[in-house]
């Protein structure tokens, strides 16, 4: 979180705290140190920014009351998975924490088990992407609406959501089928922001109804 992506004015005291960079003390068994800094889009560092992190603790499981799975044991006091370090003045910054176990998919499977060659395409394409780059195509994506430029779209087009992504939630899905003539949305449930990964059945299917209708 920094000041251009937060609307303000806003008071920013005891926004960091002593512990924030710690969600465990670092004699803890397996913890581990994420090291970092922060730049904006045109490659400046950032003195002042606010990094924050939430994650699952090893059992891949969430200190949180929401967690479909039930709240975890111990609760909050176990482990918290909340972190939040300020940046120094070159920028950097410091979490120390505990690795998250496999997350299981909303049907109760674990993608990373059954897909991890999808999951290696994946982490080595972001591995090898600039930071400097990637901030940069984000900031640009924030700033950009095409929205008015969908009625120029005359193919009939199909927009696939996935039920889970908070990315690119449905509603925003919904939202471009409905700017563009002869269009349908399909949304495909369990599955999130990499659906052709996560669920390349009901995609595939999806694409290959809409093609034969076409």
């Amino acid at each position: 979180m920094t000041p251009s992506q937060t609307v303000g004015p806003y008071f920013s005291m005891r926004l960091p705290w002593p512990d924030g960079p710690f969600v465990v003390p670092e004699a803890t068994p397996g913890a581990i140190t994420i090291i970092g800094r922060l730049y904006d889009g045109a490659g400046n560092i950032i003195p002042d920014g606010l990094i924050e992190t939430w994650q699952a603790g090893p059992d891949g499981r969430f200190a949180h009351p929401d967690d479909p799975r039930g709240a975890t044991p111990g609760g909050y006091q176990s482990f918290r998975g909340f972190g939040r370090c300020p940046t120094a003045p070159d920028g950097s910054f410091r979490i120390v924490t505990l690795k998250p176990g496999p997350l299981p998919t909303p049907d109760g499977s674990n993608f990373i088990a059954r897909q991890p060659a999808a999951v290696a395409f994946v982490v080595d394409m972001l591995r090898g992407t600039d930071p400097v780059g990637y901030a940069g195509c984000g900031e640009a994506i924030a700033a950009m609406d095409l929205r008015p430029a969908l009625g120029a779209i005359k193919a009939p087009t199909l927009v696939i959501a996935g039920a889970e992504d908070q990315a690119a939630p449905p509603w925003q899905g919904a939202m471009t089928a409905s700017g563009i003539t002869d269009s349908r949305l399909r949304v495909i449930h369990g599955t999130s922001h990499l659906a052709p990964y996560q669920t390349p059945g009901p995609v595939t299917a999806a694409i290959r109804a809409h093609l034969a209708a076409s």
